[in-house]
């Protein structure tokens, strides 16, 4: 071997070893930089004509172990989606208040049952009369705000949605940018571990949004892919997310893919976790959920409420009683009734000056108990407005029935052995003529119209229903008001398959007219679209007669407040109920110390109601109390168990990048030894250069 040869040897020797302590310098340098993976020097021998001529540097390698990778992004997907659940609905829970705290929402009830105990005791107290309306306006009051605050909620959600996705599309892009540098400089053998760091930082960030998986490229970088399969980062570039907002729904996501030039459909299904996905569960599911069994609690609570109010009067008798918007005409209103009810005009001490009574089994009615005259629904206003006689007068207007005295007041009594019943209410509770609390909107919807009533809406109005699946395709559907006739014609329509919902599901009315949708499988869900269709002149459309779909539903706890008449005068309070068996020895049948009303309505959350199916709420029949002590404690569970997941994901993540870290991140002590390592062969490569000077300095002496 030549001298030169041995020069050339050691040289490459201690370039090499200068390159290797240039990297350990590096790695100790960023040994606390989150996110730094360290840096190796891959060495290789150089030959010539089969002879080692020294060692060369072929490449400075980023330390990645792939499937420490691989099981640190999915964790941390699955944090980002339990952490944002677990945030919000910690958010959804605060609204309702600490359950063992007297200002919890949950012992509103319990204030206004006490209220109403209280005034039983002393029904001519102002002060306990006025407390008793203010616990009722408390709750409705604090269930309008839980209401709101959790729309509110979904609002912000779809906000950080749309900003998400910004934020998706910003790190696709800047990954892909980095994916040219890398390909560019390992193409010119220059160390791409610098590119490689900051694109392995963007993406653990993308992975806490999305969940994805990676695979390395060739050429260098990295290509990335949904969970799915669906690719976000390829040889085409970064594909880009959309937030859609259509008209009259919530934003939907769709993915346009590398190199594609428009989105394909929705990818929620494509999403298994990751803080997006935990999102959209939240703004589509858990949300929604917590609103409907809100609105569905406080609606049967305060149906309960004026349940007992209206089988009361107030004492003295009020001159009119004005009832709520029914959203039907009075003879189809009238009919379905059975059983018997009374009419009672009485003067100003409560002494009987009229009675007309009301049977609906047999379709008369009869004044002061004389002779019993037959009526019809459609001449029943008619025939009451003349058995009132000059002492009275009855008239409907908008979908809502007056009765209203000449002088006095007025009241309205069941029988007690066979009660007017439709739908599961009195007479007086079905049309609200004393009712405690009213809504803004049509909130109950027991409608009692059967199948053979006609349905009234107009003819050539249509509604446009909304159906999506599980993997979010969605299909608008328009089905048009039949001609004129029956509720079973305006069904057929509905659950027809050509211009109906008929290969999605049924409609079907129960026995208290209430409509209900039965999708064919449960991933389907239903919502209403548009609706333009109008029952009568000026009267509710389908969907609000109906409550069909959640959105008509959930905004019901925002709707209600003690009726104004009441509000403005505590004395109109009905706490005293009308004794007809002291009509014949001339005594007040409504007397003013009468506080039996008021135990009524203190015990009506022990009655028992029928409940829908709301949110994680299966449909049931328990009393309001009960109901509400389910729907805290199903609140809690949720709340507990998203705190709970989110804690386990979290140590699981933390564990995993732990090990990655370990894997992949820089080691004092091993630095220590690569570091001895280079400097000693440093050393040798400087003593062999010179070595090889003093032999060449002899050579040059003897010549």
């Amino acid at each position: 071997m030549s001298l030169t040869s041995i020069m050339s040897s050691a040289s490459s020797g201690l370039m090499t070893a200068q390159t290797g302590l240039r990297v350990v310098s590096d790695n100790i340098a960023n040994v606390n930089t989150a996110g730094y993976s360290r840096k190796v020097v891959d060495q290789s021998s150089l030959t010539s004509g089969g002879l080692g001529v020294g060692v060369d540097v072929s490449r400075i390698r980023r330390v990645a172990d792939q499937f420490l990778q691989k099981a640190a992004l999915g964790a941390t997907a699955t944090a980002g989606r339990a952490s944002v659940t677990q945030e919000v609905l910690d958010r959804a829970q605060a609204q309702y208040g600490d359950p063992s705290t007297e200002t919890s929402f949950f012992n509103r009830l319990d204030d206004i049952y006490s209220s109403f105990a209280a005034a039983a005791e002393d029904p001519t107290s102002t002060i306990r009369r006025s407390q008793a309306l203010n616990n009722v306006d408390t709750f409705l009051t604090d269930a309008s705000r839980i209401g709101d605050a959790l729309r509110g909620m979904q609002g912000e959600v779809d906000t950080r949605i749309g900003s998400t996705i910004e934020r998706v599309n910003a790190l696709l892009e800047q990954i892909t940018a980095l994916n040219g540098q890398i390909a560019h400089a390992a193409g010119s053998a220059r160390d791409t571990s610098g590119s490689e760091n900051v694109q392995s930082q963007l993406i653990d960030e993308l992975a806490t949004l999305v969940d994805i998986n990676i695979s390395a490229r060739p050429q260098g970088g990295i290509n990335i892919r949904t969970s799915e399969g669906q690719q976000l980062v390829g040889d085409w570039g970064a594909g880009r997310f959309d937030f859609v907002r259509p008209t009259g729904g919530q934003g939907e996501i769709r993915l346009t893919l590398p190199g594609a030039s428009e989105g394909q459909a929705t990818v929620r299904p494509r999403l298994a976790s990751g803080e997006l996905r935990g999102l959209l569960d939240l703004r589509d599911t858990e949300l929604p959920a917590l609103n409907e069994e809100l609105s569905e609690f406080v609606t049967r609570a305060v149906d309960e409420l004026n349940r007992a109010h209206n089988a009361n009067s107030a004492a003295p008798a009020p001159a009119s009683l004005t009832g709520r918007n029914t959203g039907l005409d009075l003879p189809t209103a009238v009919s379905g009734f059975t059983g018997l009810t009374t009419v009672v005009v009485v003067d100003a001490a409560g002494v009987l000056q009229r009675s007309v009574d009301i049977d609906f089994d047999a379709m008369t009615l009869s004044v002061d108990g004389g002779a019993a005259s037959a009526f019809t629904t459609t001449n029943f206003l008619t025939d009451l407005n003349t058995a009132l006689g000059a002492m009275g007068s009855a008239s409907f207007s908008n979908g809502a029935l007056t009765l209203a005295a000449s002088s006095g007041g007025i009241a309205v009594v069941d029988d007690a052995a066979n009660p007017s019943m439709k739908a599961g209410k009195g007479f007086s509770h079905f049309f609200g003529l004393n009712d405690l609390a009213g809504s803004s909107q049509y909130a109950f919807y027991e409608t009692g119209l059967s199948v053979t009533d006609a349905h009234g809406f107009t003819p050539g109005d249509a509604i446009t229903f909304r159906m999506t699946d599980d993997e979010g395709r969605i299909r608008d559907v328009s089905v048009v008001v039949p001609p004129a006739g029956t509720m079973q014609d305006l069904l057929d329509s509905l659950n027809a398959n050509a211009g109906g919902l008929g290969f999605y599901g049924n409609f079907a009315l129960d026995a208290e007219g209430e409509m209900g949708f039965t999708p064919v499988n449960s991933g389907l869900s239903l919502s209403v679209y548009t609706d333009d269709t109008q029952r009568g002149a000026g009267g509710p459309s389908i969907s609000q007669l109906f409550g069909i779909g959640s959105a008509q539903r959930a905004t019901r706890s925002e709707s209600f407040s003690v009726r104004s008449a009441l509000a403005a005068d505590p004395t109109r309070l009905a706490l005293a109920q009308v004794d007809l068996s002291q009509a014949a020895g001339g005594y007040p049948v409504l007397t003013r110390g009468d506080g039996r009303g008021a135990g009524l309505v203190a015990t009506s959350g022990d009655a028992a109601a029928g409940f829908d199916t709301a949110g994680s709420m299966t449909a049931s029949t328990m009393t309001v109390l009960r109901y509400g002590a389910e729907m805290s404690g199903s609140i809690a569970r949720k709340a507990s168990m998203a705190e709970t997941t989110a804690r386990g994901a979290d140590a699981v993540s933390n564990e995993a990048v732990a090990r990655r870290q370990s894997a992949e991140g820089v080691n004092l002590d091993e630095e220590l030894i690569s570091l001895t390592t280079y400097q000693q062969a440093f050393n040798a490569s400087a003593r062999l250069i010179q070595a090889s000077k003093d032999l060449f300095d002899t050579l040059m002496t003897m010549i």
